[in-house]
């Protein structure tokens, strides 16, 4: 094999002198933050997105559920002490998550704060693009009708007056050019679409206003009693932020008479009918009196101011003479049922004047009395047959130890039974007395009156919040019927094209439908005699109709 020559030695190359820095050469600037003012605009296109609307909403009705399933102070407040009674525990830690006062806790109130503003934010704007919108004209005819969705074509002695004549008579807004005429209608869909979002705004106004200028009280009332309508004598009194005593509609009234109606008979024995109150009402201390039908659902109303009958319960009426002979006291006593279906009720009386001992008594109040075994039970919620059994002590009743008490609880563990006491005591019928033991004195059943349970309530927004919710409804229907089309003519010697267009999607059917009878209306043929309105490609490849030709076939 030859030997291949050698290859000359390459020179080494000079290495390349490095490029001079350029004086004016600078590095990349770097990114600058929002700051304050880029994060606050942030935070309020975020919060006035439909998107953050739409999830507060859902918030605002899931936070509305606890107040339905618990019960609420503001409403029934015995039903909440009867919650505490019964589950301790469970209240308590729903009482710090504010369950029991849903409608007034901070996490609600931020819900509605943070709802409001999210409308008022995306409401405003969208109204100002609208006004702008429905002063806009209609835009021109396109060059070639025949590629919008909807198109026909027909040859006829149209003007651009007699079409613009006709389709203003369908409510259309027109516009002309020289050989065309533009129509749109169809605004009212943003416009109820803005009414409801705007009903919305109004409605959670009108609550707001409602829970600062308005108040709630509730008060239970025994027959022949009255009530007059001041701070002190409610029992519970909820006032708005800007309420004040002299705030309150002075009127009055006397509980007459109450009756409750039940079935007496069949499977449904004891079920209640109906709830009647009797009322001797005087609007202001000047007014005559007016009687007034309280019932269940059928208010008091004066000026304004709503007074709903809530439940009843039975009082009954006793006379207690202390160890000296005195009449320590006299009158009724309000029981709450502890069986709803035969309405036996328990209740409390107190006689801290009682000599020599405070005397105390508990009450169980026995509506219709039959004797079962060596028990004795109420057997229908009326009173038919009413009896009381009485548990009778004495002793320090704690009034003086400044700690609250309930004048439906009794604290017996200071006091001292008086005589041996049973479970089921020997029940004293109307007119009975009970000599109570070591000479403490007696106890007299009198009779039995029956109390009603009453609230009432002032709401200034209260019209303006029925008021917007009927326009909310009638916005929802407007955005969800109306739909958005455009209608375009153009008239070339004696060929007239026709095109349609829908902006709502969805609508294509029903604005085929129109579209027909609009063609057919500027055809001047009646609907059952007019053939559909043909498709672009058909309408393109259509023959001329001479006019012998289109009136045979009309």
């Amino acid at each position: 094999m030859s030997e291949q020559p050698e290859q000359p030695e390459q020179p080494e190359r000079p290495e390349r002198p490095e490029r001079p820095e350029l004086p004016d050469q600078r590095e990349p600037a770097r990114p600058v933050g929002l700051g304050v003012v880029g994060w606050l605009r942030w935070g309020w296109r975020t919060l006035t997105s439909m998107r953050t609307a739409l999830i507060l909403l859902f918030l605002f009705a899931l936070g509305s559920v606890p107040g339905s399933v618990y019960p609420q102070r503001s409403v029934d407040p015995g039903r909440v002490a009867q919650y505490f009674k019964n589950s301790p525990t469970e209240a308590e830690w729903l009482d710090r998550l504010w369950m029991f006062d849903v409608f007034t806790s901070p996490w609600f109130a931020a819900i509605y704060l943070l709802l409001f503003l999210s409308l008022a934010g995306c409401v405003f704007p969208r109204a100002v693009v609208h006004f702008k919108e429905l002063r806009k004209k209609p835009p021109a005819a396109p060059r070639n009708l025949n590629r919008l969705p909807q198109s026909a074509a027909f040859e006829g002695d149209l003007t651009v007056e007699s079409v613009a004549a006709k389709l203003r008579r369908n409510r259309f807004r027109v516009v002309t050019g020289t050989d065309w005429v533009s129509a749109e209608k169809g605004y009212l869909r943003e416009t109820g679409n803005l009414l409801f979002h705007v009903s919305l705004l109004v409605l959670l106004f009108a609550v707001g206003a409602g829970g600062l200028f308005g108040y709630r009280g509730n008060v239970l009332v025994v027959e022949g009693d009255g009530f007059a309508n001041a701070v002190a004598a409610y029992d519970r009194f909820m006032p708005g932020q800007r309420v004040s005593a002299e705030s309150l509609q002075p009127f009055s009234f006397t509980l007459k008479e109450f009756q409750a109606t039940y079935v007496a008979s069949g499977d449904k024995r004891g079920q209640p009918l109906d709830y009647s109150a009797t009322l001797s009402v005087q609007d202001s201390p000047s007014s005559p009196s007016r009687e007034v039908e309280l019932k269940v659902n059928e208010p008091l109303d004066v000026d304004g101011t709503l007074t709903y009958l809530l439940g009843h319960g039975y009082a009954p009426t006793f006379k207690v003479t202390d160890g000296k002979g005195h009449t320590a006291y006299e009158g009724s006593v309000a029981c709450l049922a502890s069986d709803q279906a035969t309405y036996t009720s328990e209740c409390v009386i107190k006689v801290p004047d009682a000599l020599p001992d405070q005397l105390g008594f508990l009450i169980r109040f026995l509506p219709t009395t039959v004797p079962n075994g060596a028990a004795w039970v109420s057997v229908f919620p009326g009173a038919a047959n009413p009896t009381v059994q009485v548990f009778p002590f004495s002793g320090d009743l704690g009034l003086k130890s400044g700690q609250p008490q309930s004048v439906y609880q009794l604290d017996t563990d200071n006091l001292k039974p008086l005589g041996k006491m049973s479970a089921q005591p020997t029940p004293l019928n109307v007119g009975d007395t009970l000599e109570l033991a070591d000479g403490a004195g007696k106890i007299e059943f009198t009779g039995v009156k029956e109390w009603i349970s009453l609230q009432t309530a002032y709401d200034p927004g209260r019209v303006p919040a029925l008021i917007a919710a009927a326009a909310a409804v009638l916005g929802l229907v407007m955005s969800l019927t109306v739909r958005r089309r455009r209608v375009w003519v153009r008239i070339t010697d004696r060929k007239v094209t026709v095109g349609g267009l829908t902006r709502t999607e969805g609508g294509g059917a029903s604005f085929a439908e129109e579209f027909a009878e609009i063609v057919t209306m500027l055809r001047g043929a009646a609907p059952s005699e007019t053939s559909q309105p043909e498709d672009a490609a058909t309408a393109i490849d259509r023959e001329p109709v001479s006019p012998s030709n289109r009136s045979s076939e009309e």
